[in-house]
C-alpha cells in the first residue's frame, strides 16, 4: 500500500510566487508520497465571518472521506519540532486505516466544529500567518519530515 498525504484547502493561491513554491516543495514530496490536492473556493466576502467558517466548512466536509485523519491548521493547535512532526508522519503512515488529509482554511480561519472533528490541531507557532504562507511551510515541512524518514541530508 502506498502512502498518502491529501491536502485540503480554501482558496487559490493568488501571487505566483506562493504557487511556485507550494508546487516546488510538493514536486519534491510526491517522492516520497501519493499526493492529492483539493482546492476549494472561498466563502463570498458578503457573509459575516461565522457563515464565512460555516460555508467554507461545508465544502471541506464534502471532500471528506472515511479514511482521512484530519489534521487541521491551527494557531491553537500542537507545535513539534522537525524531528517529532516526522516521527508523527511515520506512526500515521503506520495506521493501516486513515491517511493524513492537512486542512488548511481561509483568510478566517476554521470553523469550531471543523476543529473539533479533527484528530489533531497543528500550530507553527504562536504568530498568525497568511493562509498562503502557512500552506508553503506545510509542505516545506512535510518534506523535511519525509528527507529525515528517509536519512537524506536535507534537514541537516
Amino acid at each position: 500500500m502506498s502512502k498518502k498525504i491529501k491536502f485540503i484547502w480554501i482558496g487559490k493561491l493568488k501571487k505566483r510566487y506562493w504557487q511556485s513554491a507550494v508546487d516546488n516543495y510538493l514536486q519534491k514530496l510526491s517522492r516520497y508520497f501519493t499526493i492529492q490536492e483539493v482546492c476549494l473556493k472561498a466563502a463570498p466576502g458578503n457573509l459575516s465571518v461565522k457563515n464565512k467558517r460555516e460555508v467554507e466548512e461545508e465544502a471541506i466536509k464534502k471532500k471528506i472521506t472515511p479514511r482521512d485523519r484530519l489534521i487541521s491548521l491551527d494557531s491553537q493547535g500542537s507545535q513539534y519540532t522537525s524531528d517529532s512532526f516526522a516521527a508523527c508522519i511515520r506512526s500515521w503512515h503506520q495506521d493501516p486505516g486513515l491517511d493524513p488529509c492537512f486542512i488548511i482554511g481561509g483568510s478566517f480561519g476554521l470553523s469550531e466544529g471543523l476543529k473539533k472533528r479533527s484528530h489533531l490541531l497543528l500550530s507553527f507557532g504562536l504568530l498568525t500567518l497568511p493562509h498562503e504562507l502557512a500552506r508553503v511551510v506545510l509542505v516545506e515541512q512535510l518534506y523535511r519530515a519525509a528527507t529525515i524518514l528517509s536519512n537524506h541530508p536535507y534537514h541537516h
